[in-house]
């Protein structure tokens, strides 16, 4: 049996009172900024509340807040949330498939990898910049639900990519040569196993980057989205409100019953984030189920 000496009996001890004191600092950290979330949402909650009825749903922003509602902002924002996806997603996929499974080591493939893990760290801001000089002037898109669906989608296209990559490296390899010494094609083998096998992790990333692009405000200032629309949306090239800037416009206007409003607002925006997200969750428990 191995004994210690007394000064490395001492040192374990001290290495073990420096793990418990770091131990108990990370675990106040956490508790305070739960805390200071719980006050946040409980101050939203008791000032938003008692606007949330049928006429805040189905009412266009107003001058006089017992007349406002977000009717234009909530459609706006699911026109485009739905452009995102339909941009996006294929997109997306198809980089995060092709850079993986087909692209191999090269320094072309280096190059991509190390600018998408590059544009996935630029601040919003900088993507709003992009979408004005190209889709907003360059192409004449001018300031339409398509101007910022394709912003936002160049937004969340890092984070697409690197997150359905990771779901596809973590397929196993085994599965890749069963299906290739049965006599299939690189494709089909990507298409008939890999892809099915990551298809829950690539949905919670795509899932978790569309609530992102649903909170982003700057951006749509950039480029134009409107602070007030009275109408709703017919169309890609039509003008647009979103959720996010609703509650911004609120929150700048000095009355107290605006800032009720923006509480309210954001409520609604955080049940729709808090239905995404939850989803995703079930799209992932059931591929998962379906697939064991």
């Amino acid at each position: 049996m191995a004994f210690i000496s007394e000064q490395e009996y001492q040192n374990l001890q001290h290495r073990h009172r420096k793990a418990r004191v770091f131990q108990r600092c990370c675990a106040a950290v956490t508790w305070a900024s739960v805390f200071l979330l719980a006050v946040l949402l409980y101050q939203v909650c008791a000032d938003g509340l008692g606007w949330l009825d049928w006429q805040f749903f189905n009412s266009f922003p107003s001058r006089f807040p017992d007349r406002a509602g977000l009717k234009s902002a909530l459609v706006g924002t699911l026109w485009m949330i739905a452009l995102v996806a339909v941009f996006s997603i294929p997109v997306g996929i198809s980089s995060a498939l092709y850079l993986e499974e087909f692209a191999g080591k090269g320094k072309f493939a280096k190059f991509v990898e190390l600018n998408i893990a590059n544009l996935s760290g630029v601040p919003s801001i900088v993507y709003g910049i992009l979408g004005l000089a190209i889709f907003v002037r360059y192409f004449a898109l001018e300031r339409s639900l398509i101007s910022g669906a394709l912003t936002m989608s160049l937004l969340i296209l890092p984070t697409i990519i690197i997150a359905g990559r990771e779901a596809i490296r973590g397929v196993p390899m085994s599965i890749r040569y069963a299906a290739l010494s049965l006599g299939a094609t690189r494709w089909q083998t990507t298409w008939a196993h890999v892809l099915p096998a990551s298809f829950p992790g690539i949905m919670t990333g795509v899932i978790l980057a569309l609530s992102r692009a649903i909170g982003e405000t700057a951006p749509l200032i950039l480029i134009g989205a409107m602070t007030f629309v009275a109408f709703l949306p017919q169309g890609p090239m039509d003008s647009f409100t979103a959720l996010p800037i609703q509650i911004y416009n609120w929150v700048s206007r000095p009355q107290p019953e605006f800032h009720e409003l923006a509480a309210a607002g954001i409520i609604v925006l955080l049940v729709v984030l808090l239905l995404m997200n939850a989803t995703a969750i079930y799209i992932r428990s059931r591929t998962e189920r379906r697939l064991k």
